[in-house]
């Protein structure tokens, strides 16, 4: 599995460094999010990462709920335990849970199918903040702090019609943002396609935090810096 380059195991559990934590982060997803800088002084592990691990541990379900719970440090040592029915918990040594996830269905493993189902999402989610967030703020003339741009990831789900396929592509089809002083709630929905034809629906819910008045100039400041940072990378 391609994964094998953003983890490694030690004692049973998983650990990831902040090089593989910002090279999945950059060279998979396209994401450009300062949290996953190696010298991130607020550094945690992309939850699209830890996602992607548990496919690769568990495959896929017609329908997956995922709940983040804790940002990941790169001192954090995560067990995953043996598969079962229904609920999962990513938890550390301590018991402190960071992830959980449920599952319901039929399921399969197939690396094809999972590095597919992977890639298309994680990029799909990388493009998240020029292409969905900016516009969102946008309408409702609300702004990130660009000093420290904190979006969090909440949940995450899908629902399959069928695990009959090899390739896939996402396409949004909703985007909401619920604003409550200084929080933002952002929904959004998507289809999942294979081919022309959708084999499955789903949806993500992030966290803003510290949301201002909408300054123009200064959200081309935070996208000129976030095309220069991968502009550098490439």
């Amino acid at each position: 599995m391609f994964l094998t380059n953003y983890f490694k195991k030690e004692n049973n559990n998983i650990v990831i460094s902040r090089t593989q934590a910002s090279n999945f982060a950059k060279d998979i997803a396209g994401d450009f999010n300062p949290l996953h800088d190696e010298d991130a002084k607020r550094f945690c592990v992309p939850g699209d990462l830890l996602f992607a691990l548990v496919l690769d541990k568990y495959g896929l379900s017609r329908k997956m709920q995922f709940r983040f719970e804790g940002m990941v440090s790169d001192v954090v040592a995560l067990h995953f335990p043996e598969a079962s029915d229904g609920q999962i918990c990513i938890e550390d040594e301590k018991g402190k849970s960071y992830l959980k996830v449920h599952r319901e269905g039929e399921q399969r493993y197939c690396e094809k199918q999972l590095e597919a189902f992977i890639r298309s999402y994680v990029a799909f989610s990388g493009l998240n903040f020029i292409h969905v967030l900016v516009p969102l703020m946008q309408e409702y003339q609300v702004m990130i702090n660009p000093e420290r741009p904190l979006v969090i990831y909440e949940t995450m789900s899908f629902e399959l019609d069928t695990l009959a396929f090899e390739e896939m592509t996402l396409e949004l089809v909703n985007k909401q943002l619920q604003v409550d002083g200084k929080r933002g709630d952002v929904l959004l929905e998507f289809a999942l396609l294979s081919g022309d034809k959708q084999v499955g629906t789903g949806r993500k819910t992030m966290v803003l935090s510290g949301l201002r008045p909408y300054d123009q100039d200064a959200i081309n400041r935070m996208i000129t810096e976030y095309q220069r940072r991968s502009e550098a990378r490439l």
